[in-house]
């Protein structure tokens, strides 16, 4: 079994992958107002524009068989499409569909810019053939989960992506956290060694622990 190496710091990776998985700081450009103060992700975290996000040099860290998970809020479809596009990617499917839950089990919602705001797609890219890896055709695309800090997936993404897949070899872009079995890269201030609800365990074989 393949051992994966972690890294998480500003130097961009430079090893090549199957799976990228990325969660862009999409810059929103927000007008939206509640009791009048405006409401933005940019009070958050810091956002980038899309010239920035499209300079990372992601083509060279694919492999000539790789899988792409793109996160992309239903505002900014077009422009994740387009990213995907600049990467080099083939858009092909939306891979997963995030509703989000309350910790005390209600619909989370937001203000949304025409109807209140619940889901969140990843989106799935393809670069050559990896259609070849898939090891399990029965991984369900909706993902119900709770919101916890702010831009924070739900661990069951990156589970779900290697029940599909298998043990590629696999890197988060703009990742909140560190999580075993995935290089890392980001710049947030609270990236950290954290053993969450996901698969954070490292077993002996360099497999990622089966989540509780």
């Amino acid at each position: 079994m393949m051992m994966m190496m972690m890294t998480t710091n500003n130097i961009f990776p430079t090893k090549k992958y199957d799976v990228i998985y990325a969660d862009p700081p999409w810059t929103y450009r927000d007008k939206m107002k509640m009791d009048g103060n405006k409401v933005g992700v940019i009070k958050q975290y810091k956002t980038q524009t899309k010239e920035w996000i499209w300079s990372l040099p992601v083509p060279d860290i694919a492999n000539d068989d790789c899988c792409l998970f793109l996160w992309a809020t239903s505002p900014m479809l077009p422009l994740a499409l387009e990213t995907m596009g600049k990467w080099g990617f083939a858009y092909k499917t939306v891979a997963f569909c995030w509703s989000k839950y309350t910790k005390s089990g209600y619909e989370a919602t937001t203000l949304g810019r025409w109807t209140h705001g619940n889901v969140e797609m990843c989106l799935l890219g393809t670069r050559g053939k990896p259609s070849k890896w898939r090891e399990d055709k029965t991984v369900r695309q909706l993902v119900k989960a709770k919101r916890t800090a702010h831009s924070t997936k739900p661990d069951a993404v990156r589970e779900r992506i290697i029940q599909m897949l298998g043990y590629r070899s696999r890197v988060e872009l703009f990742a909140r956290k560190r999580v075993w079995g995935w290089d890392a890269w980001g710049d947030d201030e609270n990236l950290c060694d954290e053993v969450g609800d996901g698969c954070c365990e490292r077993r002996q074989d360099g497999r990622d622990s089966p989540c509780q």
